[in-house]
């Protein structure tokens, strides 16, 4: 009976959680709501444990710094050969499929990998049960079974503990002997931030029993227990977990092997184990056990300040209520089912899970050189002494919870990217956004400037090639995070909060710990004040240091000062526009002036003159009105290029005369793309001419990057020189629904057409991709729209969804 009352207890405490989590459907509509302060401690909490160890294929991870990181390793134990590729990081050498099909972004997740060479496919279900304090408890459901169930499928599975910090501790509950542990495993534990916790590992009765192979009678049974190491570990180095077993794995497998000799060697699965002993001091404790045909084992860890343990029927119950939830909340916030098959809904949970899945919490010191500067950025206004020998230097530590691009090769921090990223994650759970956006401008210096890559700890840093470790502080990111709050100030407008209500604080109410912050307009309020001073600092560092030339080169223009030239250009690349080798004047020249740069300035002046509408700052938002308007004229006088009838970038040619630089691309649709051109413009049918032809950026895939009558199209290393990205078709859908098939204009009713092809084009390619490869990618190919480049690309190209939803 107790076990029955406390089942009850926990999934409706469960239930109570999905629905404050923002669950939308009929029978969750009526709830308790929490006091405000509980409210918004309570959604702390929610966020403090999660899968936020992205670059693996299974992590867990308190959003704490110095604190318990959870893993999985596995390796095949069929065969002699499969534990030299034990698989851990996501890597795209490893050839698997692996989706998270569910993720809330909070409290429960379900992910599928597929792993061809070890022939089993494994589900990893989490599920969390927050508390006030401690972090709450949390619960791992790990199961396998055969892809091809006439083959042998046998695993080596390693769950592993550390603790990260120099506090805390660890013990191992269980009686041992030379065989290994018999039963369920227990470790005690205490770590920073998350006091006293229990972990327990219980397989599943059901589980098939193991064939015994060589030489299996000589071990009795350790082919049956479970096998564990404890090691003692630097602070900060728990993420090399996979070298440490690894290495212990394969040293213990000599001494095992000598008795028998490398001609007649026992089973594999008995050769390669750890050696079921623990080191003193030991803060990384690894448990291995081997599983074979169809299997199933709980992971439980259980915060002391909880009063209940979970259980296996608990988890169950508790798993089954939240996909139940998942889904329903799903088809609320983006209703697809009446437009879409149930094949292409499940692509859009998919894709959205798995951006919510790709968020990352980091911690560490980044390499900042403040030294070097490229040829063409040693100008007199930046030397003051700087010169150009590299001076790398480690910053202070900092910490960032973020979306991550792309797991098996982005695992980490983009400016570029992360403005996209919180778009859709806004649109699932607004406050998430806002979390994650405040941990971005916390990065923001005492300059205004803010790295464009986070590349925070030594463990962010192994996955990136040396050369691009370092960051500059001349050196910028379109400033996608504008379009971040722009979005959230939609969503205020979305709920009729308008200037008024910040000031009055009148609660709107009925939302969840997701919605807090547009249900409450004093939290509205609060939260766009504590960001406006630094993204303000941050507005005036790219106004000062990405600022052009117009009056040494004889332009002539309505404003002498709003011209902008990205810093950090080399003679083949514009890595910080974000367009790495779209095509840009040759030579470089210092005189440039970028069209896409400019576009990006006139969409942050607008930005920031929303919020400065919001919170009242009269002056502000007369300063930023009128810098829109210089830099919106600015691009006329600038960027306009009368002969070829597009926007371009402007250089300087050998007589020292302005010129302009066309290439048919992306770079030519930046106006339009960031809704800088009215509806009435001239220009516009120009626009929709180069973006609907076949011949130059029309695909049934998609809008291509380059035209392919540029005489760079797929030329090089054909990065942005004709591939298809997602999330620049976005932004010309979205320019187009929202403003030019919208508002009255001579281009209104061909704007709505090509919205309608377009919009069809960019769905059915992902989704047939996703089809046929399991996986979403990077970009698109520009003639066979086949997915090319980094996969899975779990970033912007899950504003697939919203495309799908027509939320712009």
């Amino acid at each position: 009976m107790r076990l029955l009352g406390l089942s009850t207890a926990v999934v409706a405490l469960l239930a109570t959680s999905a629905v404050a989590h923002g669950d939308h459907t009929h029978e969750h509509h009526e709830h308790h709501e929490l006091p405000l302060d509980q409210a918004l401690a309570a959604a702390n909490q929610s966020l403090l444990w999660g899968t936020y160890r992205p670059n693996l294929y299974f992590g867990l991870r308190p959003r704490l710094p110095s604190s318990l990181l959870t893993g999985l390793l596995w390796f095949g134990a069929h065969d002699f050969l499969s534990y030299k590729k034990a698989r851990h990081a996501c890597d795209q050498g490893d050839g698997l499929v692996y989706t998270f099909t569910e993720h809330d972004g909070r409290g429960a997740a379900v992910q599928v990998v597929q792993d061809e060479l070890n022939n089993v496919e494994m589900t990893m279900k989490f599920l969390k049960v927050p508390a006030q304090e401690g972090g709450g408890s949390w619960a791992v459901r790990i199961s396998g079974k055969p892809l091809r169930p006439e083959h042998l499928s046998r695993i080596s599975l390693v769950n592993y503990f550390g603790n990260d910090g120099p506090l805390g501790f660890f013990e191992l509950l269980n009686d041992e002997d030379e065989e290994g542990l018999e039963g369920h495993v227990s470790l005690k534990g205490s770590a920073n931030g998350l006091g006293d916790f229990t972990i327990r590992i219980e397989d599943s009765p059901d589980n098939e029993d193991i064939v015994r192979g060589p030489h299996a009678d000589d071990f009795e049974n350790r082919l049956e227990r479970t096998h564990f190491y404890g090691a003692p570990v630097p602070a900060g180095q728990v993420w090399r977990a996979k070298d440490i077993f690894m290495n212990t794995i394969q040293a213990n497998s000599h001494e095992v092997l000598k008795p028998y000799g490398k001609e007649n060697p026992p089973d594999p699965a008995l050769l390669f184990q750890l050696p079921d002993e623990v080191r003193y001091g030991a803060n990384l404790f690894g448990f291995q056990r081997t599983y074979q045909g169809t299997w199933s084992t709980d992971i439980f860890f259980d915060s002391a300040v909880l009063p209940f343990k979970l259980d296996s029927p608990t988890l169950s119950a508790g798993l089954t209520a939240s996909s139940g939830s998942f889904h329903g909340r799903f088809a609320a916030t983006f209703p697809l089912s009446s437009t879409f098959t149930p094949a292409q809904v499940a692509f859009a949970e998919h894709i959205t899970s798995n951006l919510l899945g790709g968020i990352g919490y980091f911690h560490g010191a980044s390499i900042v050189d403040k030294n070097f500067a490229h040829e063409w950025d040693d100008e007199d206004e930046f030397e003051g002494g700087r010169g150009k020998q590299p001076k790398p230097e480690l910053t202070e530590e900092r910490e960032l919870l973020t979306a991550t691009p792309s797991r098996s090769f982005f695992p980490r921090g983009f400016y570029w990217d992360e403005g996209f990223h919180l778009l859709v994650v806004g649109a699932w759970d607004n406050d998430l956004s806002l979390t994650i956006l405040a941990d971005w401008i916390n990065l923001i210096d005492t300059d205004g400037w803010v790295a464009r890559e986070q590349i925070l700890g030594e463990e962010a840093r192994s996955k990136v090639p040396q050369q691009f470790q370092t960051q500059y502080p001349t050196y910028a990111n379109p400033p996608t995070l504008s379009m971040a709050v722009t979005a959230y100030i939609d969503r205020l407008r979305k709920a009729g909060i308008s200037l008024d209500d910040l000031e009055t604080g009148a609660a709107r109410g009925g939302g969840g710990l997701d919605s807090l912050h547009v249900d409450h307009p004093q939290l509205a309020k609060e939260y766009l004040t504590s960001i406006y001073a630094k993204l303000k600092l941050h507005y005036d560092w790219f106004r000062t240091s990405q600022r052009g030339q117009i009056r040494e080169w004889g332009r002539r223009a309505h404003s002498r000062t709003e011209g902008y030239r990205w810093r950090g250009r080399t003679a083949d690349h514009v890595l910080t526009s974000g367009l790495d080798d779209y095509p840009r004047a040759r030579p470089p020249h210092i005189g440039e002036l970028h069209l896409d740069l400019i576009s990006w300035m006139g969409f942050f002046s607008r930005t920031m003159g929303e919020i400065a509408q919001f919170l009242g700052e009269e002056e502000d938002l007369a300063e930023f009105e009128g810098n829109y308007e210089a830099i919106v004229k600015n691009i006329e006088d600038l960027h306009w290029s009368e002969e070829k009838q597009m926007y371009c970038d402007a250089s300087v040619d050998e007589d020292d005369e302005s010129i302009h630089i066309c290439h048919p691309g992306y770079i030519s649709l930046f106006p339009f793309l960031l809704g800088l051109l009215p509806p009435s413009s001239p220009h516009l049918s120009s626009i929709l001419d180069l973006m609907r032809d076949p011949e130059h950026l029309w695909s049934p895939y998609g809008i291509r990057s380059l035209s392919k009558q540029d005489e760079h199209f797929g030329k090089g290393e054909d990065y942005w020189r004709g591939p298809i990205w997602v999330q620049m078709n976005y932004m010309a859908l979205s320019a187009l629904y929202k403003t030019y098939a919208k508002q009255p204009g001579p281009n209104q009713i061909r704007a709505g057409e090509i919205y309608a092809e377009l919009r069809t084009n960019v769905i059915n390619n992902v989704f047939t991709e996703y089809e046929r490869t399991g996986t979403v990618w990077e970009q698109y190919d520009a003639v066979t729209g086949e997915g090319k480049r980094s996969n899975p690309f779990t970033g912007w190209t899950s504003l697939v969804t919203l495309i799908m939803a027509e939320q712009y």
